[in-house]
């Protein structure tokens, strides 16, 4: 006996071949108990300016008195150009801009997507900084439309009202970008994707013009977003926008800047993701930062700055919301303000966080309090895949006790000898099989290289077939792993080793992604965390359960549930189009990760246990 016990020890415990599902399970637990651990004071801090060259607040601000009068003059002249076509609006800003003493300039651009043509101008001109050397600038961008597809009236006013004003300061070291695009998505996307670029190509999917007037390195952008009418309308506080395409960030300096002078300087309260009251408290916190990790792992555009932010270019928007006693002018001193403190920069913003996780205005979680979430959730991933490699080495002599029996065919038996001890055991179980690689490897190539038909699907249909082209994709992906199972007979250590494959790739993604985009990272791990549990079965009545729980967790019906628990309103139709303008205009990776990284290793999950009913039936 004690030799027995000794050379199981040596091959292997049965209780370790169990484990990885039990560590998989407690990784995800500690992921998810991770996240609500970081509303708490020990894993989160105030908000500080870390350049110190910023000052934020530390000027006088002088925007005010006369201006009022030029404001609410530009205001009726914006209400008068919204009533007129759009090439004599567009005629009409350039004006107002020349007449400012601006360099002016337009650019057309035009997409096309799901059938669609998105068409625009973007008006823009340039104040050339008294003391700048056209090597540095600085935007300002009042989109004609906000993100809401309201005219954003006081706010194109009250940016050219500040584009006449900064004209007559002697102050600027840096040159002043006024941009105005016809909307809040696509015109400020098309402008910075032409600024950064000597010639764009024309292709089937977009048309953009290059720009004829540029200035130097963009270091910052703030955008205005105040779309009172033409007789106004008194704010209470401003809500900051600021999550750029595919969840990248702006420098935390640039925010806290922001709200420095505006809560600070101006007596502004500022909010976050449309919270309008924040109570401080653990419940508050944690919703905003729930608000933040599922707009950012959308990756959409959520303002005319989050076009900028790819390009390293630190952008904010400012929006006003709710009805108090704030006013243009007060909106104005703090844009004003803002500006000032970015032209003292000597360099681009880099002191602060870049990668950060906001709980309110004045409340950060930093990358390596929340980072370790993720990781631990891919981690759990590549658990499960280890374990089931060591199993497809086994032999089902050793393997078979782990599902609750004995073999029943005859063992051929093998006198082992260790030191003075003597032990008769399987001849089989001191053996490791020669795993055959080839057919799992090109079964997990191929089912990865089908994930871009979906992906083709959502993004090159019409508009009125999108719906269809998701019916039709739920359909196949449901059939599609039986129909595989029945068609390649796997044997349980090719079972086992397409799950290791598939689940080891799946974990070094999200882990890489997690990098790059945590808030999508996190999410699509949590939605693929039952892939890590299903195994093959000879049992009907565990397939069946893992066969549901797989149909249930599958991306085409997380895009159906989706839409019915956050966007009843707007119909399925609408979400498609909106997904699909974020992968062709917008280079959103949504679609790309769900299609292209979770739906095979999905489909894998399903072969796998459709393989267990093809051996039963065997």
């Amino acid at each position: 006996m004690a030799l027995s016990a000794r050379l199981l020890a040596l091959r292997g415990s049965p209780f370790l071949y169990k484990l990885p599902p039990y560590l998989s399970a407690l990784c995800v637990l500690v992921g998810i108990g991770w996240i609500l651990l970081l509303p708490l004071n020990e894993y989160s801090r105030q908000t500080y300016v870390s350049e110190n060259a910023i000052l934020p607040g530390q000027v006088h601000t002088y925007f005010g008195g006369s201006e009022h009068n030029i404001f609410r003059a530009f205001r009726q002249e914006v209400y008068a150009l919204s009533q007129q076509p759009e090439d004599a609006r567009q005629a009409g800003i350039l004006k107002i801009l020349a007449d400012s003493g601006l360099k002016t300039a337009s650019q057309p651009y035009a997409y096309q997507v799901a059938g669609e043509s998105i068409n625009g101008t973007n008006v823009y001109g340039i104040v050339q900084g008294p003391r700048a050397d056209a090597t540095e600038a600085m935007i300002l961008l009042a989109a004609w439309r906000n993100f809401d597809d309201q005219i954003n009236y006081s706010g194109v006013a009250l940016a050219l009202t500040l584009a006449r004003y900064f004209s007559r300061w002697s102050i600027w070291s840096k040159d002043i970008i006024l941009l105005i695009p016809s909307d809040s998505t696509y015109g400020p996307l098309a402008w910075v994707d032409a600024y950064h670029s000597i010639s764009i190509p024309p292709t089937s999917s977009r048309n953009i013009s290059a720009l004829p007037l540029k200035a130097g390195a963009l270091q910052a952008a703030v955008a205005l977003d105040y779309p009172a009418g033409p007789w106004g309308q008194r704010f209470s506080s401003l809500d900051i926008l600021y999550d750029g395409l595919n969840g990248a960030l702006p420098n935390l300096d640039l925010l806290n800047t922001a709200v420095s002078i505006a809560s600070g300087q101006m007596g502004i309260a500022c909010t976050l993701h449309d919270h309008a009251t924040h109570s401080d408290s653990y419940r508050d916190r944690l919703s905003v930062l729930a608000s933040g990790l599922a707009t950012q792992s959308l990756g959409h555009a959520t303002g005319p700055h989050s076009a900028f932010i790819p390009y390293h270019v630190d952008a904010i928007t400012l929006k006003t919301v709710g009805d108090g006693w704030h006013d243009e002018m007060s909106l104005g001193r703090v844009t004003e303000s803002v500006f000032r403190s970015i032209n003292n920069l000597l360099e681009h913003l880099h002191q602060s966080f870049f990668f950060y996780i906001l709980l309110n205005a004045n409340r950060f979680v930093s990358v390596g309090n929340y980072l370790p979430a993720a990781m631990v959730l891919a981690g759990s991933f590549t658990t499960s895949a280890l374990g089931l490699w060591v199993l497809s080495g086994r032999d089902d002599v050793l393997v078979a006790p782990l599902a609750g029996g004995l073999a029943k065919q005859k063992v051929e038996m093998e006198t082992v000898k260790l030191g003075g001890d003597m032990a008769l055991v399987p001849k089989r179980s001191v053996q490791t099989i020669e795993r055959e690689l080839f057919v799992p490897a090109l079964l997990l190539l191929g089912v990865h290289i089908l994930g871009y038909i979906p992906l083709w699907l959502m993004t090159s249909l019409n508009r009125e077939t999108l719906a269809l082209g998701l019916h039709l994709t739920t359909a196949v992906s449901l059939i599609l792993p039986i129909s595989l199972a029945t068609t390649i007979r796997l044997t349980r250590s090719q079972a086992q080793i397409l799950q290791s494959l598939s689940l080891i790739l799946l974990g070094a993604l999200l882990a890489t992604l997690a990098t790059l985009n945590f808030s999508l990272a996190l999410v699509i791990g949590l939605l693929a965390s039952p892939l890590a549990f299903v195994r093959r079965s000879s049992s009907s009545l565990l397939t069946a359960a893992q066969a549901l729980s797989l149909a249930i967790t599958s991306p085409p019906v997380a895009v159906y549930a989706f839409q019915r628990v956050f966007y009843p309103a707007a119909g399925l139709e609408k979400l498609l189009l909106e997904l699909a303008k974020g992968w062709s205009a917008q280079g959103v990776w949504l679609l790309w990760v769900a299609w292209g990284v979770w739906w095979p290793a999905w489909v894998v999950g399903g072969v796998v246990v459709g393989s267990g009913v093809m051996s039963a039936r065997r």
